[in-house]
This record gives structure tokens, sequence and C-alpha cells, in this order.
């Protein structure tokens, strides 16, 4: 009788040990430190999730993976999204992990981009999405209304940043996201500056995205944004070559002349006085406070300077501008001429 209550009892003590490796011990399938278990909108069913975690060796225990989702009631709750599973992670803790949606966050960083197109692509490659579903938000007008922008103003809520969103977030909620950041960063201070210079939020933005396409030395971007201010407020021209290359779709082009200058356009400031109807990149948030804080000058004018040194020089008069833009020219016909 002894012999048979401790060999009940061994035998009890083998599968308790059997049933905690198998549920609490390592389970993993795969050699790499980490592997992303992606579980789309479309295909959250038992049979697609089992397929994903068999083809991609999330565990070597299925039968245990079934047994401890059926007894959760995970398959009456799968959660889409991106699972990013740790070697050496037991089946109870990637249950768990599914069943509480414990999604791994996804970063969308915002760098300088031109277009919508350029945002599209770049939340197409970040989220569950695609390109076409983001650029079709970007370009309805009805989904931006609620937004306070349309179809040529929509990247004007977007700020260079790093952005933490959920893998199956959907691009309205993108969107929003960005807009919510931005509507932070608009303060009551910046509002007042940009009132003080006749420009609505928008229209800061969007003379920022001019200055940040014209130079990259921070030092001199109030000076440029006073430039474009006194044009715009003597009712002249930009004549901004970066919107020439943003009206032509061409980043290419390192100079403006000719029939680049024709093109039919509302973002071809030659042509057009005022600012462009829309920001022509997503401009830095230095370079919009350099706007905001531009300082007064009778500046008209400026040419790079002939040093070569990435700056500008700045002219009240246009023959004083005629005579800096030929030491340009001479010294770039120097240059350039010598290296033949």
């Amino acid at each position: 009788m002894k012999k048979i209550i401790f060999l009940v009892f061994f035998l009890v003590l083998i599968i308790s040990a059997i049933t905690s490796l198998l549920l609490f011990g390592s389970s993993t399938g795969f050699k790499e430190a980490s592997k992303t278990l992606y579980i789309r909108s479309t295909e959250a069913t038992k049979k697609a999730v089992l397929d994903s975690i068999e083809k991609n060796g999330i565990t070597r225990y299925m039968v245990s993976f079934r047994f401890l989702a059926d007894r959760l009631n995970y398959w009456e709750n799968i959660k889409p999204g991106k699972y990013v599973i740790k070697n050496g992670a037991s089946v109870i803790s990637i249950v768990r992990m599914l069943r509480n949606g414990r999604q791994t966050p996804v970063n969308l960083v915002i760098t300088k981009l031109r277009t919508k197109y350029d945002l599209a692509r770049l939340a197409g490659n970040r989220f569950e999405f695609d390109s076409s579903a983001m650029i079709g938000f970007l370009t309805t007008d009805d989904s931006l209304k609620k937004f306070g922008r349309n179809d040529e103003s929509a990247m004007s809520v977007v700020l260079p940043d790093t952005y933490t969103f959920f893998w199956n977030t959907e691009p309205g909620n993108v969107y929003k996201k960005l807009a919510d950041e931005s509507n932070k960063f608009w303060t009551t201070e910046r509002m007042n500056k940009a009132k003080a210079l006749q420009l609505t939020p928008g229209e800061a933005y969007t003379l920022a995205s001019i200055v940040d396409e014209e130079s990259n030395a921070l030092a001199e971007k109030g000076n440029i944004a006073s430039v474009y201010l006194n044009r715009v407020h003597k009712g002249m021209p930009l004549q901004a070559d970066p919107t020439i290359r943003f009206a032509l779709n061409d980043f290419t082009i390192k100079r403006i002349f000719g029939d680049h200058l024709n093109v039919a356009s509302p973002y071809n400031t030659y042509r057009n006085k005022g600012l462009p109807p829309g920001p022509i990149c997503t401009p830095s948030k230095k370079t919009i406070d350099a706007v905001l804080n531009a300082p007064s000058t009778d500046y008209l004018y400026f040419v790079a300077d002939s040093s070569f040194n990435g700056r500008h020089l700045f002219s009240a008069t246009y023959a004083e501008h005629l005579q800096k833009a030929k030491m340009y020219q001479e010294a770039f016909t120097r240059k350039f001429s010598s290296k033949k």
C-alpha cells in the first residue's frame, strides 16, 4: 500500500514538474534575442494567430499554448498589434501578453519631410496600414476639417520629433496625435508673436518651411525671415527659389532660372505675391521660433556669400544686392571653371 501511495505521489510530482516546465519554463523556438509577432486587424482569428505563432517558431509547445489560450478565453478577445517576444519567454507569459494586449510601441521619427507623400511613405513603413491609407486621409478635406486644415495645409501640424504609437493605430489617430502636439507647441506666447508679425500660426509655419530650405545656419534664419516679411508687407513677390523646387516637385535642382520660373503653380512665388497656400517642408521648431523672433530690418534681398561658407549676405537696396550677387557669380565662375 505504501509503495502504491509513494508511486502515485511520485507520478504527481513528475506531472507537476512537466506541467510547470511546459507552462512556466523557457518555451521559445527561435535563436534570436527576440522575435516579433504581428497580428493584423484583418487576421485576428484563432487559425491565423496559431499559424503565425507556429510559422515564426514563437513557442515549441503549441499544445500547451492552445490549452492555456483556451482556458484563459483568449480566442474570444484577440487583440491585433505588434508583440515582441523575448527569447526564453514561457508559454503563460506569451499568452498573458497577447490576452492583455501588451503591445510593443513603435516610434515614428519625423525629421524633414517635404510632401504629404513623404509622410505617407514613412508612416506606411511603421504601421499596419499602408501608405495609400495615409495619403487618402491627408488629401481628404472632410478628414482634415475637424483639425482646421485642408489638402494644402495638412502638413502644417507636423513638427519634426519622435512620436510613440501602437502599430495598429489608424491614420486618423496618427494625425490627431501630431495635431495635438502641434497645439501644445503653439503656446499663447508663440501665438501672440505670430499675430505681431501679422501672421497666423499656419502662415508662420509656412514661412518657416521656406526659411528652413534656404539655410541650415540658425544664426541667419531670423534675417531671412525678415526679408520675406518685408516683401509680404510691401506687396512684393517673395521670389523664393525653394518654392519653385516644390512647385516642380524636383528637389534635385541646384539653380533656379529660365523656364523654372514659369511653372503654373500657387507655389510659384515669382509669379504669385504673398505666402504660398501651404508649407514646402516640415521646418524644425528652432526655425519656427527664429521666424517668430525675426528682427526688424530693412532687408529686401539676400544672396549666397561669395566665400561659400553656407551663409548669406543681406541688402536693403536692389543696387547693393546686384553688387553682392555679381561678387558671388564671379567667385562661382572662378571656383568651378578652375575644376574643368
